[in-house]
């Protein structure tokens, strides 16, 4: 089955001026719609905000298998690579923050068994950047099991690049990246985030893992090995890591992703919780 879309939308540009601009919306509706009837998309949930004017709307089905389901404005989302913006970016900048973790130490610094081949050198900057030079992931077969492991297979990578000289998007920056945030932190990732981030955000249904009760609002993403997963990441090698890892694992819903992004719009601050310092929000790239 394909993956069920998201759609986020914190709109500010001038093309939704002060109120929110209907025939936009009504533009927003067409192009889902149309995706649902070409079968491109189950369904989405929209979410468009400018100020105190907010265009929240569920279109189609949350779930095909084994029996459909109305799309609900609730609906609870694997957020597949956003996890790397909800969890190990921030929670690496938060570290930042607070003098535990320097942007130019090098990731093997903080993770020494991460070295040879000119791994050594990489920054913590570098994977926040992708410019680290690693490979797009490791290999999930044969299978394995833990973060030890996906640690270990990431240090036997070869370099596809010297780091700092080509982007190259890659999962194993960001999972390197929620190790750091554990080994310093003293926490795993998955709590770090939920103390330091969800909590403060009120992001009421976001985090790691979640908990069966909220399994029916789950949206299912594919059949994998005869299981229809739903609650369980769809990215395989987070899978192996337990479903906790810096790169993806991650479930949110519109609502809570609206609250996140404002509070990145406010520079690091959201309804008096101060998640970031502004200078840190404003920090450029390289």
């Amino acid at each position: 089955m394909k993956k069920i879309l998201l759609l986020v939308l914190l709109c500010i540009a001038p093309v939704l001026a002060r109120q929110l601009d209907l025939t936009v919306l009504r533009k927003i509706d067409t192009a889902i719609d149309l995706a649902i009837d070409e079968d491109r998309l189950p369904g989405a949930v929209v979410w468009v905000e400018h100020g105190s004017n907010i265009y929240w709307k569920a279109y189609g089905k949350r779930a095909l298998i084994p029996k459909e389901e109305t799309m609900t404005r609730d609906t609870i989302f694997d957020v597949a690579s956003l996890s790397k913006i909800l969890s190990a970016a921030p929670a690496i900048m938060i570290l930042y923050d607070r003098g535990q973790v320097k942007l130019d130490a090098t990731a093997h610094d903080y993770i020494p068994e991460f070295t040879g081949g000119g791994k050594e050198s990489i920054t913590v900057r570098q994977l926040l950047t992708h410019t680290s030079g690693l490979p797009e992931d490791v290999s999930t077969r044969p299978p394995w099991k833990g973060t030890e492991t996906a640690i270990r297979l990431a240090a036997a990578l070869k370099l596809k690049a010297p780091p700092g000289t080509q982007f190259r998007y890659s999962d194993v920056n960001f999972f390197l990246l929620g190790e750091i945030v554990a080994r310093v932190s003293g926490m795993p990732l998955n709590e770090f985030c939920a103390r330091e981030i969800y909590g403060p955000l009120k992001m009421v249904d976001t985090g790691f893992l979640p908990p069966a009760s909220k399994i029916p609002r789950i949206a299912p993403t594919e059949m994998t090995d005869g299981v229809m997963l739903r609650g369980v990441v769809h990215d395989p090698t987070s899978r192996c890591m337990g479903g906790v890892a810096g790169h993806a694992g991650v479930f949110s819903t519109a609502p809570d992703m609206a609250r996140y992004a404002r509070m990145m719009l406010n520079l690091g601050e959201l309804d008096g919780a101060r998640i970031l310092k502004p200078e840190t929000v404003k920090i450029r790239a390289l």
